[in-house]
């Protein structure tokens, strides 16, 4: 479901940008490939997921310390209901309030790390990315990066600067997203921990049986993720405004563009 992941977080953050402030193409792009990579880490508590594997031994401790502490985390808060598991992976990382001090804490970071800090988090969300969508990626995103510094206004260090506090907004965002995808299989999510729902204090949120789907199956690749690849495009600014543009001019007569003028 890593694609689906990356590709939902995408338009997460194109749909979420122009109300934080991200109001320039260049800011948004920033702003929505922060969330796309940051919506495949909260997988980081499973040993096998891109997110442990992309810098190897250094996530891979990550996902170690990760998993202990998540597993440590449900042995002593568990309702009386709650399964038997482990409270390794699709726990402490698939909650809200992960994301909310994720966000914050990278908020932090890059006010006070400046644009470097900037940089840095966006290349990261660029490379977990790039993990779950394919090597054809690095490219396309070298060429993003290429065209953001060409047509970017001058004071590009400034431009960086100016969304450092929105990317807590879109780190917490794209893991938000993920859980919200994870939500809807059928194994569920139990992202509103420690709020208690019928006796489990890690209540797995889904919805009726019907609109469940099982990840990497027809529902998925068929219609989920199609749709939001139509989206990701479309959510671009500008882009659907020259859509509409074009197509009302096509579908309007010669006669009528004349008599307007």
């Amino acid at each position: 479901m890593g694609r689906t992941h990356a590709l939902t977080g995408w338009c997460a953050g194109l749909a979420l940008a122009p109300a934080v402030g991200a109001g320039t193409v260049h800011q948004a792009v920033v702003f929505a490939a922060t969330t796309a990579g940051f919506a495949l880490l909260p997988d980081l508590d499973h040993p096998g997921a891109r997110a442990s594997k992309l810098l190897g031994w250094f996530t891979g401790a990550i996902s170690w310390v990760l998993r202990r502490v998540s597993a440590g985390l449900y042995a002593l808060t568990k309702g009386p209901r709650d399964e038997k598991v482990t409270g390794k992976h699709r726990h402490l990382s698939h909650t809200v309030l992960f994301a909310v001090g994720l966000g914050f804490l990278t908020s932090w970071g890059t006010t006070e790390g400046g644009p470097w800090a900037v940089f840095g988090v966006v290349v990261l969300g660029l490379l977990l990315a790039e993990g779950a969508l394919g090597d054809w990626l690095l490219p396309v995103s070298g060429a993003a990066v290429g065209w953001w510094v060409w047509t970017a206004p001058p004071d590009k260090a400034a431009q960086l600067a100016e969304i450092s506090g929105w990317l807590g907004i879109a780190v917490a965002a794209g893991c938000f997203v993920h859980c919200l995808g994870d939500a809807l299989t059928e194994s569920g999510c139990p992202f509103l921990f420690p709020i208690p729902i019928a006796g489990e204090t890690w209540y797995e949120i889904r919805p009726p049986k019907p609109l469940r789907f099982r990840t990497g199956k027809k529902v998925e690749n068929r219609l989920i993720f199609p749709v939001f690849a139509v989206a990701a495009v479309v959510l671009i600014p500008g882009v659907w405004e020259y859509l509409f543009t074009t197509v009302q001019g096509l579908l309007t007569p010669d006669g009528t563009q004349t008599a307007v003028r």
